[in-house]
């Protein structure tokens, strides 16, 4: 079927590029030891610029960041309400590599509708409400890795004794770079490629000179085996059924006819603490088969897997925290679709 190829590449491009960037925001992460994290908020406006700039950084570690000084009553409710609104999880690497301007355009968005949010949410319901949802016990979290990755001595070493994790992300990314340069699995466009083609050489220097610990557990176990696979299948779905829907079932006319009862579906779909399924309606935009309010109803309201460590410290913030992101979703979502986009 000619519908598996085309998705397969599709996928294996989308992936590529999602698996570098973790790779680049893991690096920059431990190299950075968090120092910036001492210096946090002691503002309470400056605390939802933090969260929501946090929030807005692709993937769910900011989002992690911020529910962790939640627990450890370092900001507020509104501070994490701005942050999962600003946050679009594992798919903001999905968007910037299918539609990368108006991926910026819809971040921007977000991080503003986070930033506003976040204000209501305190001056509605208060400090009091942030005390009463917080446990007496600090959510606990590892400590980051130091990481010496420029060293000379230790790079030549290394690469004496190559491990098999190295070895397989070296060879795994040489490949990628080649299958990207040559056009077999990058878009027509030329400053895509060469956006792919430089991270790629970024991601690849990374893997070639940090240290075997972080290598192992930084890179290959956290997102090598975690991550990466996840993605790989998921977006592989869901492009697969998307073409699917496209061009066997052919539901453009059925979903443009129905455009209230998808936003419903878009903002319940939200709620699911889970990266993998909004990609589906991340590739439906893509195809403009959904407008873009939907999507971005779909964006505040999910979070990735960000919102995931909140179950562990209250579940009761948790709900409450997923239920006025989706009040916000609903109420920017219809306003933009009345608007028409």
């Amino acid at each position: 079927m000619s519908l598996i190829p085309l998705a397969l590449s599709r996928a294996l491009m989308i992936t590529g590029f999602v698996a570098v960037i973790m790779v680049l925001m893991e690096y920059l992460n431990v190299m950075s030891q968090g120092a910036w994290q001492k210096r946090l908020s002691r503002h309470i406006i400056g605390q939802y610029l933090i969260a929501a700039f946090l929030g807005a950084t692709p993937g769910c570690l900011g989002a992690f960041v911020v529910v962790a000084m939640y627990a450890h009553h370092r900001l507020t409710l509104g501070s994490v309400v701005a942050a999962m609104i600003a946050t679009a999880g594992d798919e903001s690497f999905v968007m910037f590599a299918l539609f990368p301007r108006t991926a910026l355009l819809i971040h921007g968005f977000l991080f503003v509708v986070g930033l506003a949010s976040g204000f209501l949410t305190d001056l509605l319901m208060g400090n009091q409400m942030t005390r009463s949802l917080s446990c007496s016990e600090d959510f606990k979290l590892h400590e980051q890795d130091s990481c010496r990755c420029l060293s000379a001595k230790e790079f030549l070493s290394q690469w004496k004794k190559c491990s098999a994790a190295r070895g397989t992300l070296a060879f795994a990314l040489i490949t990628f770079l080649y299958l990207t340069a040559s056009g077999r699995v990058a878009p027509a466009e030329n400053w895509i490629r060469v956006t792919l083609v430089a991270t790629m050489v970024l991601g690849l220097f990374v893997v070639t000179t940090v240290p075997e610990h972080f290598l192992e557990e930084h890179l290959w176990k956290h997102i090598m085996l975690q991550h990466v696979p996840r993605i790989f299948l998921w977006t592989f779905g869901a492009l697969f059924l998307t073409e699917l829907l496209v061009h066997q079932w052919q539901i453009a006319e059925a979903i443009h006819n129905s455009k209230i009862v998808v936003l419903l579906l878009a903002c319940l779909l939200g709620i699911l603490p889970e990266s993998g399924p909004h990609l589906i309606l991340v590739t439906l935009y893509y195809r403009n088969l959904i407008p873009l309010s939907t999507l971005l109803a779909n964006s505040i309201v999910q979070d990735g897997h960000g919102m995931l460590p909140m179950l562990a410290h209250s579940r009761r913030a948790f709900f409450i925290v997923k239920f006025i992101n989706l009040l916000v979703a609903l109420f920017v979502g219809s306003t933009m679709m009345a608007l028409g986009y």
